[in-house]
């Protein structure tokens, strides 16, 4: 388990790689054309689609000795959109959102996508 910790003058602050993990998920999953996070166990070849509530299995967070953060995240899109437009969407929002809820420095996203969802006509 990773952890980021500060020191400041009445105390540390130390937050969890969870919690990173949660902030980078819903900024991932805000994103224009994601359907949602992606989970792929290492016995099944298939990606899955992850609820809510699971969001942060589809999410790798590495801290640095010096508070630099990494982070890999697996998003299902919606079929037709432009992944490379897409993928640059995710990497600005979640640097941006941890930056702004952690004043983390962001080193690294890199977003994999794991899939495609097509959407029934009616």
């Amino acid at each position: 388990m990773a952890i980021a910790e500060f020191e400041l003058a009445k105390g540390n602050v130390i937050i969890d790689s969870e919690v990173i993990a949660r902030i980078a998920g819903y900024a991932a999953t805000m994103s224009y054309g994601v359907v949602g996070m992606a989970y792929r166990s290492k016995t099944d070849s298939m990606a899955s689609l992850l609820k809510k509530e699971n969001i942060t299995k589809g999410i790798k967070v590495q801290i640095s000795t010096d508070n630099i953060i990494s982070v890999d995240i697996h998003v299902i899109i919606e079929y037709g959109v432009n992944i490379n437009v897409i993928g640059k969407s995710i990497m600005q929002n979640v640097k941006y959102q941890i930056s702004h809820m952690t004043g983390l420095d962001v080193g690294q996203v890199n977003v994999c996508v794991e899939g495609f969802r097509v959407q029934e006509q009616e």
